[in-house]
């Protein structure tokens, strides 16, 4: 019995020293095409007492040295396919989307599989949280009150970008991705990326952005950190 428990004290041990970080940019090259102004926002009769002027569309939100934000990161198997089976969303930390100013904040979010999201209504109107999945998620249309309770969801099955949408206010959308795994990130406004103790072995890396499609690479990770940078192009 010792004899086992020291083995995979052991093995713990041995996965931890190999597990490695992988971390990176993804920048982007060129002018991004202009955002579109909520100019209906403007029209309703409460959303509109938030703002003096419409705010606008964050499809393409770079920063310094074209360093570009949203942008979903995972690792697939070499073969491209999906590494399912390894979530440990049951154990995360919630992820949070607030409704704040009549819009989704963050309007991207990416979690894992059994990882409970947390819906906010921090305005002072009723909105309505519907959930359209067309990867078999459950499909949720629920009403929140003004600052009314949290709403707290969950789901089971791995989904790129699946739409969030407010049926009341139809300009309000947030995108979530869900994984069967731990290895993913979204990028903040410097572009960068961190994905943390990947276990040793051959992965195809994607980086995906909801406008500009997805780029691909191959990579190993041997116990030491890896760095992988992304580049994209406006067509």
């Amino acid at each position: 019995m010792k004899f086992a428990v020291l083995s995979i004290l052991m093995a713990a041990v041995a996965f931890a020293v190999r597990a490695a970080d992988i971390t990176g940019v993804v920048t982007l090259q060129g002018t991004p095409p202009p955002e579109v102004q909520y100019a209906p926002i403007m029209d309703d009769p409460t959303c509109s007492k938030l703002y003096t002027n419409a705010p606008f569309t964050e499809f393409y939100v770079v920063g310094k040295n074209g360093r570009l934000a949203n942008v979903v990161v995972f690792l697939q198997n070499a073969d491209g396919t999906d590494i399912t089976g390894k979530s440990t969303g049951a154990t995360a930390a919630p992820a949070v989307l607030d409704q704040k100013g009549c819009l989704y904040h963050p309007q991207f979010l990416a979690m894992q599989t059994g990882q409970k999201l947390i819906v906010k209504n921090s305005d002072p109107c009723v909105h309505n949280v519907h959930i359209i999945s067309k990867n078999g998620n459950p499909e949720y249309n629920d009403a929140q009150m003004a600052h009314g309770p949290d709403l707290t969801y969950a789901f089971p099955k791995p989904e790129m970008f699946m739409k969030v949408q407010c049926d009341i206010h139809p300009w309000m959308f947030a995108w979530i991705s869900l994984f069967d795994n731990p290895w993913f990130d979204l990028t903040a406004n410097d572009g960068a990326f961190t994905i943390k103790n990947v276990p040793p072995g051959k992965y195809t890396i994607v980086a995906s952005h909801y406008k500009l499609g997805k780029q691909s690479q191959t990579i190993e990770v041997g116990g030491s950190n890896v760095t992988v940078n992304f580049a994209f192009t406006v067509k």
